[in-house]
């Protein structure tokens, strides 16, 4: 499975690992690790990059790539869990995140595509919920505006529209922070999974390999925290959502997504392609993967007849805040020099950018007041419910796991491979859960905190460091 943006892109160089303690060590190559170690060059500071797998290998290289203040239906989901300070500070992170990321892309070469950014109903059932969106977001200052009716072939009942928002290509953004970063004198460096980072004092980062590396400071741009300090495993939620991309001789002038629970999500791409997302879930809690795809086609197929060769499919994971705001700042038990980032809910191309502001700022000694407020939010009630709901449901997952392994004795389904086929014990090296078989994919799939694991245990993305236990012989 590999994405549009993936798909022929260049592999990337590595630099040697530095034989300095720089100032700066960033652990993950994506949109929020490579803007951040930019901006801590820029700014003069020693800077390294480390990588476990690839530059882009994990959320960045697998985005729908839209760029967009509106959002979904998530601003009046924020407003619901937050005050309207809070609102107004988080669209004014992503808007300073969009402005520099799109400032960024002018000044490089890399293209974008202006489209209005549209949230629909696409049935009667979701008009009342995209009318709360319309209005949370023109409080919050957006010049949205409603449409009765849309210039598009499949079903709708209404939609709140802003203009003026963007698309890109995902690793061309990357490709052009590689090279700035390396030309203000930070290296990048592959291949490198950080299995754990000291508590107090100036931070020790220990690698899978046994070598260790010391910084000054530390910033987690890893999607989930791999440290478990501060439990912000406990207070994100993983999901996996599914994209596929079509030869299409169409285009639009919109990024469509809808705002039921199975949504929808449409753009067009250069090159003549269409690109459908959505059908998401919680990581490892659905019976197959593989029908959410099928669901995709389904779809394509019924309102895009046209569009009959399918040439990319993919997927990717984000992680959803119990409020809605991404968690970024200090992550506690480092003395103030480990810092992290999680949380963007599936729109990372913005958030990212507005998390490495404010770790860069942070670190530089200068946060902004948007950064400020939004560290500084209160838990309400309702954002207790909420995560009582989030860690409920990991508590539900743990035990239909359980009852099931009880009764086949391995994860697994009578049509999939085993833990045993794949000579692994099937339990998350993270915090213990029974994994489940990915279907789609191909992997072990974490149903507790969104670990995922490659058949041979190979640790595919976190908050897991650590391979799956090898048994000493498979089953006869």
């Amino acid at each position: 499975m590999t994405s549009l943006w993936l798909d022929g892109v260049a592999p990337v160089a590595d630099d040697p690992l530095p034989d300095r303690t720089p100032d700066v060590l960033v652990v993950g190559a994506g949109l929020t690790g490579l803007t951040t170690a930019l901006l801590l060059a820029r700014a003069g500071r020693d800077v390294a990059v480390v990588e476990a797998r690839t530059v882009g290998a994990v959320t960045t290289g697998n985005t729908t790539g839209k760029v967009s203040l509106l959002q979904g239906t998530h601003l009046s989901r924020i407003l619901r869990h937050q005050s309207a300070e809070v609102g107004a500070a988080y669209v004014e992170a992503n808007r300073e995140g969009m402005e520099w990321l799109l400032g960024f892309c002018d000044e490089h070469e890399v293209a974008y595509q202006r489209r209005r950014a549209v949230t629909y109903a696409a049935q009667d059932s979701e008009r009342s919920k995209v009318k709360q969106e319309h209005r949370a977001a023109a409080s919050l200052g957006l010049e949205v505006r409603w449409l009765d009716r849309l210039d598009v072939p499949f079903p709708h009942v209404g939609a709140t529209v802003l203009e003026d928002q963007a698309q890109l290509d995902s690793m061309e953004v990357l490709g052009a922070l590689v090279g700035e970063v390396r030309r203000h004198g930070g290296t990048i460096t592959q291949g490198l999974r950080v299995r754990s980072v000291s508590k107090s004092g100036e931070p020790v980062v220990r690698l899978e390999d046994g070598r260790e590396l010391r910084a000054r400071h530390v910033v987690l741009a890893t999607g989930a925290s791999i440290l478990d300090r501060g439990l912000h495993f406990a207070r994100v939620e993983p999901q996996r959502s599914y994209a596929l991309a079509y030869q299409w001789d169409g285009s639009f002038d919109g990024m469509y997504l809808s705002a039921g629970s199975d949504s929808r999500s449409v753009r067009d791409a250069p090159g003549g392609h269409l690109v459908i997302g959505g059908s998401g879930h919680v990581v490892g809690r659905t019976r197959s993967e593989a029908a959410h795809v099928e669901e995709l086609r389904d779809w394509t197929a019924r309102w895009f007849p046209e569009a009959t060769e399918e040439t990319h499919q993919w997927s990717a994971q984000d992680y959803s805040s119990i409020d809605g705001v991404p968690f970024v700042g200090r992550l506690p038990g480092g003395d103030g020099h480990v810092h992290v980032a999680t949380g963007y809910e599936k729109w990372g191309m913005a958030n990212a950018v507005a998390a490495a502001r404010t770790i860069s700022a942070d670190i530089l000694g200068d946060v902004p007041p948007w950064a400020t407020v939004l560290a500084g939010r209160s838990t309400r009630p309702a954002v207790a419910a909420e995560a009582a709901r989030v860690n409920l449901g990991v508590g539900v997952a743990a035990a239909t796991r359980a009852a099931k392994a009880a009764l086949e004795r391995l994860p697994g389904t009578s049509d999939a491979p085993t833990a045993y086929d794949c000579g692994v014990i099937g339990v998350c090296t993270h915090l213990g859960g029974l994994l489940k078989w990915n279907d789609a994919e191909e992997t072990w799939d974490c149903p507790l905190h969104g670990s995922r694991f490659a058949p041979d245990g190979e640790v595919l993305e976190g908050p897991a460091t650590r391979p799956l236990r090898r048994r000493g012989r498979t089953r006869p």
